[in-house]
């Protein structure tokens, strides 16, 4: 009887071991993420007075000062904490048809969507926003986003479609899989 566990209990410290072992090497080989050097820092500080000298940059901070960046900006702070922990926000469709001035048929297609009283807009690639043809204007949707986007070009505040929702049904979820979660 004594051999018999003696011989139920060895194999199971074996394989204890070996899995606690190569727990531990995982663990150990996982990067660290290092801080950036003072040159590093230096060098992007550099990069970014460059870019705010140049004609772009000069017309984005006139536009960040402008009733219309402030209010852009007034809008991703009402949203901001629902961005950061990616949860529900309740939406009304208020456009499936929006198009930028100039812009090609086949470029990208815009829904607009008002959340807590503002309006925000979300793009997507063609064949993604088929997958929303069936919204139509004061639908109620659930939008979950991972980020937001400020634009000079564009009249509200961008926020990605990373996940959409009518009736408790998945319209849209986007695949992290195929970019590594870039």
């Amino acid at each position: 009887m004594k051999k018999t566990i003696y011989m139920l209990i060895l194999p199971l410290a074996v394989v204890s071991g070996l899995v606690f072992a190569n727990h531990e090497i995982k663990n150990e080989t996982k990067p660290s993420p290092k801080p950036l050097s003072i040159a590093d820092r230096k060098a992007a500080l550099d990069e970014r007075k460059k870019w705010e000298a140049s004609p772009n940059g000069i017309k984005y901070k006139k536009w960040e000062v402008s009733p219309e960046g402030k209010k852009v900006h007034a809008s991703s702070d009402k949203i901001k904490t629902y961005i950061k922990a990616f949860t529900n926000m309740e939406a009304v469709v208020t456009s499936v048809t929006f198009q930028r001035a100039n812009a090609k048929s086949s470029g990208p297609k815009w829904l607009i969507v008002r959340i807590n009283g503002e309006e925000y807009m979300m793009q997507f690639i063609p064949k993604d926003f088929q997958q929303l043809n069936s919204l139509k204007v004061n639908d109620k949707i659930i939008v979950r986003s991972r980020s937001t986007g400020y634009s000079p070009n564009h009249p509200y505040l961008i926020i990605s479609g990373d996940y959409i929702a009518r009736n408790n049904k998945i319209l849209f979820k986007r695949d992290f899989s195929k970019n590594n979660r870039c």
